[in-house]
């Protein structure tokens, strides 16, 4: 495992964002473990996560795009946070913009904030997780509603490698069929399953997940 994987999933768990248990994904699997991003709350944190995502977008869009959007609500955070570190690490300068859920009437009025995207522009979603592809889904008319833009790449903490509503294929693998979309992960829950494994502290953990992904996940 190469030292930046390493680095974000020991991130994740001294944020209390990657956690082990019993939980219960957004797609109603029971799952022995979860990432949370609402748990980070500092400003030490947020700097850090953006420097991660940063990263991962410099190598492999670079700056071959013009936007950046954060869905609501956590994608909001993700990708300021990732808008500022490509400026402050890379020297990239790009314009983001994430939306309301609820529609604004007065004001200046619609759902988008901050920056407005207009035909032809090339847009980078920044996301959290993608497990059932619900959100992906909702995007894609929010974006394609405010004009004829594409979308190449997304950008995710963790690809949970779990399959959608086809069981043969990921949900990651079913986005991009779908949309045309790479979703770029800076983990995946194989890797966060061999950093447990190698460190020898997460025996009580290992048995679950190995039964996880073999009932949900494509590997």
């Amino acid at each position: 495992m190469d030292q930046t994987k390493k680095e974000f999933i020991e991130f994740m768990m001294e944020s209390d964002v990657l956690r082990f248990g019993s939980f219960v994904t957004k797609s109603g699997r029971h799952t022995p473990y979860f990432v949370n991003t609402g748990n980070y709350k500092t400003g030490k944190q947020i700097a850090k996560l953006g420097s991660f995502y940063a990263k991962l977008i410099k190598e492999t869009a670079g700056s071959d795009f013009d936007c950046m959007f954060g869905p609501a609500y956590k994608g909001i955070p993700l990708a300021t946070a990732a808008a500022s570190a490509l400026y402050n690490d890379y020297g990239i300068d790009k314009p983001y913009f994430f939306n309301r859920k609820e529609e604004k009437d007065h004001g200046e009025g619609g759902s988008l904030v901050g920056y407005k995207p207009k035909d032809g522009d090339r847009i980078i979603v920044i996301e959290d997780v993608i497990t059932a592809g619900t959100a992906v889904r909702e995007t894609m008319p929010i974006l394609k509603g405010a004009a004829d833009v594409s979308v190449q790449h997304m950008y995710i903490s963790v690809n949970r490698c779990e399959f959608g509503q086809d069981p043969s294929k990921t949900t990651v693998a079913e986005v991009m069929d779908e949309f045309g979309i790479t979703v770029h992960p800076i983990v995946t829950v194989a890797d966060i399953y061999e950093y447990l494994k190698e460190s020898g502290k997460y025996a009580d953990v290992l048995g679950g997940m190995e039964e996880y992904m073999a009932k949900y996940c494509v590997l």
